[in-house]
């Protein structure tokens, strides 16, 4: 608060013995200077719960809010860890930010074939993700209750994290293999 805010909630008394150089509007003065930071993160708050505009340190806490820090198993999110630098995820925090953007999108179709698909392509970046339901073996017989990813080649850089994107949203009582393709094949 500014002093001028302040003065008129004093009481009568101390308003009186307010003077320039005065003990008083010296504390005055004290306490206008001491709320001055947290006034200035108070003015940009909603500016923290935009992933495209939060600062970088505090990408990783914001993601924890719509539970995307499981994909990070490794990394505390805790506000006392903002000063690293390390992004949590392979594919970087510009595709975090991505995937803050689109959670409520990608909660709706968790489970299913085009949530996965959407969540690889989200949090890789990359483009191109296949997935075949109930693939057939050698024999021929469709192996029921399994899918096959076929992940672009230049997605094996983040090959844990699709493992990762795979176990979690995958139903759990379905088996998968992840297979990487060569573009146009």
């Amino acid at each position: 608060m500014k002093r001028q805010e302040i003065e008129p909630l004093l009481p009568h008394v101390f308003r009186r013995t307010l003077k320039e150089g005065g003990p008083l509007g010296a504390f005055l003065d004290l306490m206008e200077w001491l709320h001055e930071p947290a006034e200035a993160v108070l003015s940009r708050l909603a500016l923290y719960f935009d992933a495209a505009g939060t600062p970088d340190r505090f990408v990783p806490y914001l993601a924890s809010w719509v539970d995307l820090d499981r994909f990070y198993p490794f990394y505390s999110a805790q506000p006392a860890d903002f000063q690293h630098s390390v992004d949590p995820i392979s594919s970087g925090t510009g595709q975090l930010r991505e995937l803050i953007a689109a959670a409520a999108c990608l909660s709706q179709w968790r489970g299913t074939a085009r949530g996965l698909k959407l969540f690889l392509e989200t949090a890789t970046g990359i483009h191109g993700f296949d997935l075949l339901e109930n693939p057939v073996d050698e024999s021929g017989t469709p192996r029921s209750f399994h899918i096959r990813i076929l992940a672009p080649l230049e997605a094996e850089s983040h090959i844990v994290l699709i493992e990762r994107i795979i176990e979690q949203e995958k139903p759990a009582y379905v088996s998968y293999e992840l297979d990487f393709k060569q573009e146009g094949k």
